[in-house]
């Protein structure tokens, strides 16, 4: 009998983090600055274990090459998502990632166009999205002088809102947000600025990548426009954020589930990653139960066609490949 793939999340320490993931999540970090829960990764920097059932140990990569009928048969040769969840305890360096072809070309991996939902959000909580320039040498000139006052431009954010933030695309998390993250399986940034830190493991500045961002960085910024739809089921709801023709390699949809439960099916070789954001719950597949804890990460494979959601003041998130 089938089962879902219950994750092991991994963690990643950065400059910028701190301890909310376990005051938050209850997971249990490592350290005090742990920036990044990778959730459900087959990258190799931080690839995530299977916990539950037939497939328990193995890593996702694992079953990506060994069992691809998990996931519908596909063709790509990685698989081609990662979901974080991030702690900016302080704001991240402000960057900008490739698209697939620069990436592949100088990275040897797929580029990075992601998203973010914000899950909390301290006042006055704002992102850096997007820039003034007009121009590819007004960009040079501003990136070169370092005029990030009049370069940047400032998005507030609050718990809820959703950004899309293609390749491209200059941005940074700013300090005091959580976020759930769903992007490309790509681990390519490069840094425009990093308010001059130090780490204090290495005693130097991070390495900033000005040559490949100005190579990189469209201009001039457009705002991607979102056509956000909320479907109401009883007093449950789903929200479609972003899906294609927007978003080439991914469809990004929020799940509230107030009371009682929600029924979900797959199209023909699909398969779901989906993050419980708040509250907890359960999932129901060929009559069997499976708790849905606060923080658990869980993929649908393609083979389960039918299953069930439910709780009390649920919150997930769910993302599909949309790459063919």
């Amino acid at each position: 009998m089938m089962e879902p793939l219950f994750l092991k999340p991994v963690f990643q320490e950065k400059i910028w983090g701190g301890q909310k993931l376990a005051q938050d999540f209850h997971y249990k970090l490592p350290n005090t600055k742990i920036g990044e829960c990778w959730a459900i990764s087959a990258h190799p920097h931080g690839p995530s274990q299977v916990e539950n059932g037939p497939y328990a140990g193995k890593y996702l990569h694992e079953l990506w090459q060994d069992y691809p009928e998990l996931f519908g048969n596909p063709q790509g040769q990685v698989f081609p998502l990662l979901t974080k969840i991030l702690d900016a305890e302080a704001s991240l360096s402000v960057q900008v990632h490739p698209d697939n072809a620069y990436a592949q070309e100088h990275e040897g991996e797929l580029g990075k166009t992601e998203c973010w939902y914000i899950i909390s959000a301290e006042p006055d909580s704002y992102l850096i999205y997007g820039h003034n320039a007009q121009n590819k040498q007004q960009m040079i000139d501003m990136i070169e002088n370092g005029d990030w006052e009049h370069f940047l431009k400032k998005l507030p954010v609050h718990a809820g809102d959703f950004i899309f933030v293609p390749s491209g695309t200059v941005h940074a998390l700013n300090k005091g947000i959580v976020a759930l993250e769903t992007q490309q399986s790509s681990d390519t940034t490069y840094r425009l600025y990093d308010y001059n830190r130090v780490d204090a493991k290495t005693g130097k500045k991070r390495q900033l990548h000005l040559r490949q961002s100005e190579e990189t960085i469209t201009v001039p910024f457009v705002a991607p426009q979102l056509d956000i739809k909320t479907q109401k089921l009883g007093p449950n709801t789903i929200t479609s954020y972003v899906q294609p023709p927007l978003s080439p390699y991914f469809a990004v949809w929020g799940i509230n589930i107030h009371t009682g439960h929600l029924s979900f099916t797959h199209q023909l070789g699909k398969y779901t990653l989906y993050s419980v954001i708040k509250g907890s719950g359960t999932l129901e597949v060929d009559n069997r139960h499976y708790s849905l804890p606060l923080g658990s990460h869980f993929i649908i494979p393609a083979p389960i066609t039918a299953w069930q959601i439910s709780g009390e003041n649920l919150q997930l998130i769910a993302s599909e490949s949309t790459e063919k």
